[in-house]
């Protein structure tokens, strides 16, 4: 397909999403509208797929004067470096990998966690007051306070004083939970266990906010809460998970400088397998200095 065709391509396409009235769309709808355009007005144009390593790594600067640097440093990062543009305006496959990555962070913020997977990972569920998605989104507040029902399940089915408690939560991604838990909790378990450290039960927190662990910490008298929760999916990345632990969390106290936090957990960031190594030594720091987030940097 050469510039042409892709221009008039976008254009059409951008056409077609007006007239349905989805600008904004899900990924699913953005993918239908453009199979509508193609087969009704470019049958003979081949697409190629956007997530393609080929797209990803793709140089739109016209004649760069070192064009080998400029490729590792593209291949080095998924920010939107050396796309290059066309007088003010981005590229044309620029824009259609935009909108595309997009679509798919819109699509990971909306999706629900399969109960079937929960079920399969052996973890018990509670939610907070948030009642559906759309109230999680809208009212951050209530995903940092817990259910009357769902308090009383975590003192059923939970260990009482652990010195480390595990929760989990999708957050803002829930493929970021799914993608990355077998890779990090099994071994976030052992790695405590081999230092002697007491582990809780870990559990699933359904539409949690970072906050939720002072709760958690204080019914359960834990001594350090590690809270495994989804970011908010950047554009093109809907995998990334963040680790936030505070050392004797309290809902009146514990205030967002007290926290210690790895972000970017995920296979093209740090590999969940290495991040729990590094959970696992942070945390003996925040029980040794009975501190964290800034005190714990102060003490080191």
């Amino acid at each position: 397909m050469d510039n042409q065709q892709l221009e008039s391509l976008v254009k059409i396409v951008l056409n077609e999403l007006e007239n349905r009235k989805i600008i904004g769309a899900k990924a699913s709808e953005v993918q239908s509208a453009v199979k509508n355009v193609v087969s009704q007005n470019n049958s003979d144009i081949e697409l190629n797929d956007l997530a393609d390593e080929s797209i990803k790594n793709w140089i739109g600067v016209k004649s760069p004067k070192n064009s080998d640097m400029l490729k590792e440093i593209r291949k080095s990062t998924e920010a939107r470096i050396g796309v290059g543009r066309s007088g003010t305006r981005p590229r044309t496959l620029t824009l259609l990998k935009f909108l595309a990555d997009h679509s798919l962070s819109r699509d990971t913020v909306f999706k629900e966690v399969p109960e079937e997977w929960v079920e399969k990972t052996g973890l018990f569920i509670v939610q907070t007051q948030a009642t559906d998605k759309d109230e999680y989104l809208t009212r951050p507040d209530l995903g940092r306070k817990l259910l009357e029902e769902s308090r009383k399940t975590i003192i059923e089915k939970c260990k009482k004083s652990p010195t480390v408690q595990i929760v989990l939560s999708d957050g803002l991604s829930t493929d970021a939970l799914t993608m990355n838990f077998d890779e990090i909790l099994p071994p976030l378990v052992k790695g405590f266990e081999s230092a002697g450290i007491n582990v809780g039960t870990p559990f699933f927190v359904k539409y949690g906010r970072v906050k939720v662990e002072d709760e958690i910490g204080e019914i359960l008298d834990a001594d350090v809460v590690v809270l495994l929760i989804g970011e908010r999916p950047g554009l093109g990345q809907s995998e990334s998970m963040s680790s936030y632990m505070v050392y004797r969390p309290s809902v009146a106290n514990t205030v967002e400088s007290d926290r210690t936090v790895i972000s970017n957990i995920h296979k093209r960031g740090t590999p969940p397998v290495e991040a729990s190594a590094v959970i696992v030594d942070v945390v003996k720091k925040m029980i040794a200095n009975k501190a964290s987030g800034i005190k714990l940097a102060n003490n080191s």
